[in-house]
């Protein structure tokens, strides 16, 4: 039974994405990076370069990759090509509002009975 107060699913699937974008730890290490991305990265007004994100993780070209698009699909990130390459910057609008969303669903029983099911 769905009451006003009750998130539905299609309410609720944003955030699932992202949290479970946040859910590897190298997504969220590159995230917390990005924060501050002057403090980690070479930085330009495009954003960060996804060569300068995959030399600091150590990881290979294709796995930074796969993981950009990830944040970028859960809308944590923002991308820019710049020639060839890919630059990439927080989106500290969709960022806040998670945290909002995750602020009213947190105490939802039924919540976390969606995220069972997801």
């Amino acid at each position: 039974m769905t009451t006003p107060d009750t998130p539905t699913t299609d309410d609720v699937t944003p955030l699932i994405e992202a949290l479970k974008a946040l859910a590897n730890p190298v997504r969220l290490q590159v995230l917390q990076w990005l924060r501050a991305p002057e403090e980690h990265f070479p930085v330009n007004e495009v954003g960060v370069c996804v060569s300068h994100i995959q030399a600091k993780t150590g990881l290979a070209q294709s796995t930074v990759s796969a993981y950009m698009a990830v944040l970028e699909r859960a809308g944590l990130v923002r991308s820019a090509r710049v020639g060839k390459w890919t630059h990439y910057k927080r989106d500290e609008e969709r960022i806040g509002r998670l945290i909002e969303e995750l602020g009213q669903y947190i105490g939802d029983a039924d919540l976390a009975k969606k995220l069972a099911r997801s």
